[in-house]
């Protein structure tokens, strides 16, 4: 990610979506070596010098990361190798099981997470694309939409199933009435045609806050569209390109997707009708393109206990919006039918779509 970039680039102006390249980087260095080498001796000093005052985010409020002296990229890439090699040589010793590797999991899990942030800031800062990342999602393969009739559905994780996030805990049905469903998300196309039918001016499609939302942000597009003439282009990193119509739309908010689906006669699926769908439909699309609004809040299962990394679910519980499946720039060892991700319902820099949940015929 970082092979494009210079300290100058490193270094970018204050934006509420991101953090800092620079910070960010030291961060993922600073939370594995807390809680892999660190957690159970918080005398041993940190790798980093100032690596506590400079990088713990409960500590660092997000504005402050802006202005903190942080070190430059060789130096923030020297701490990242110091404490891989460390965590390494740590888990030689580490006992074979759930519990002896919870933290190099929970590291690698909060790695790869910050990797999928990367490139979503890469994109929203209009920076070269890196090599090792595909163009964009690419094309929606299948259409139309599937059925189910009334029945249940396991939401949550399984103890002994390996890996497991707090959030998670634990598993247990949820009954599920009947309900269709696109098999795949919403492309440009299908979004290009509520636009096109005045959907940004339509009150009576958003919910109140979204409709808020909208006057604030004063969008008659998603993020990164444009009109050129009579052609939609779409920003892709430093290039406008035409819009591929068989792309899933991207970079849309909750808000954005709700009003999608009144329009279209739907209504976004719920948390449990969507992972039902997922495990029971036969060509139902996800994973590989981008993430999926649903109509849930992100809040605790039955049996939820916070982790010992407090600071991941509980401050978020009923304040943001879960998401499902995974998008084309996420890890691949992160895309799991278990995992509940989730972000405020107006975010929408992240790798964002949706797919609609209808009503039975």
């Amino acid at each position: 990610m970082f092979e494009h970039i210079d300290d100058e680039l490193a270094r970018v102006p204050y934006l509420p979506i991101i953090n800092p390249p620079l910070w960010e980087v030291g961060h993922v260095a600073w939370f594995q070596e807390y809680w892999i080498l660190r957690q159970a001796d918080l005398s041993r000093p940190c790798l980093h010098p100032d690596g506590d005052r400079l990088y713990d985010s409960a500590r660092v409020a997000h504005r402050d990361r802006w202005s903190i002296p942080l070190p430059d990229l060789a130096a923030s890439r020297a701490y990242v190798d110091a404490v891989q090699e460390a965590s390494l040589e740590r888990l030689q010793h580490a006992r074979d099981d759930d519990d002896g590797l919870y933290f190099h999991r929970l590291s690698v899990a909060h790695e790869m997470m910050h990797i999928e942030a990367f490139a979503y800031t890469w994109q929203t800062l209009g920076y070269p694309r890196p090599a090792i990342q595909a163009e964009g999602p690419g094309e929606i393969a299948c259409t139309g939409r599937g059925a189910l009739g009334t029945g249940e559905v396991e939401l949550g994780s399984r103890a002994g199933e390996g890996f497991v996030f707090d959030n998670e805990q634990w598993a247990h049905p949820v009954p599920v009435p009947a309900f269709e469903i696109d098999l795949a998300p919403v492309t440009n196309q299908r979004y290009l045609a509520f636009v096109d039918d005045g959907g940004y001016r339509n009150p009576s499609l958003w919910s109140d806050s979204g409709w808020r939302w909208l006057l604030a942000s004063a969008r008659s597009l998603p993020r990164d569209w444009r009109r050129d003439g009579q052609t939609m282009q779409v920003r892709l990193h430093q290039q406008w390109r035409p819009l591929p119509p068989q792309w899933p739309v991207a970079h849309v908010s909750a808000y954005e997707a709700e009003a999608f689906a009144r329009w279209a006669g739907g209504h976004l699926p719920s948390e449990a009708q969507w992972l039902r769908a997922a495990r029971e439909l036969e060509g139902f699309e996800a994973g590989a393109s981008v993430w999926e609004w649903t109509a849930s809040w992100f809040d605790a299962l039955p049996g939820f206990t916070p982790g010992a990394y407090r600071e991941y679910s509980q401050p978020w519980l009923r304040d943001h919006r879960l998401v499902r499946g995974g998008s084309f720039v996420t890890p691949r060892d992160l895309v799991d039918r278990r995992f509940r991700n989730f972000y405020k319902p107006d975010r929408d820099d992240p790798y964002l779509g949706f797919r609609v949940c209808y009503e039975p015929a």
